[in-house]
């Protein structure tokens, strides 16, 4: 068996473009039950991300970024998934952490999608960075 791969960060793509049009017609789907992002229902709340997610984010071992269909990197671009997801970016390859369907089962629930990324990066070997260590004084 090789050794564990430190993952570099974790890139969510909302199933939502980033302009205002795009952000104001997801808005208003969303209260009117035609549109639906599983990720948004996890990371944010009625006015923008919420304060867990927020929490989430900075305390997490490795960045957490988040992106529209709309402005999302070319290496998840490349992925060609359905939206919404949860990719992993590695020294080597940026791949599929989480589909569309295992965000949706997460039922809006964080705890869930922590869960279901600690579960996926242990199937393929990946690890959390470890913590830069302060210089001695």
């Amino acid at each position: 068996m090789h050794e564990p791969t430190a993952i570099v960060r974790l890139i969510g793509v909302y199933d939502a473009d980033h302009t205002l049009r795009g952000e104001l017609s997801y808005w208003v789907g969303a209260r009117f039950g035609t549109r639906h992002c599983s990720l948004c229902e996890i990371t944010h709340g009625t006015f923008g991300p919420t304060k867990q997610w927020r929490e989430c984010q900075s305390a997490s071992a490795a960045p957490f970024d988040t992106f529209h269909r709309d402005d999302q990197p070319g290496a998840t671009r490349a992925l060609n998934e359905p939206y919404p997801f949860v990719a992993v970016e590695t020294p080597a390859a940026t791949i599929r952490l989480l589909t569309a369907a295992d965000l949706a089962g997460c039922s809006g629930s964080l705890d869930a999608m922590n869960a279901l990324i600690e579960a996926a990066l242990a199937d393929r070997n990946l690890t959390w960075p470890e913590p830069n260590s302060a210089p001695a004084a």
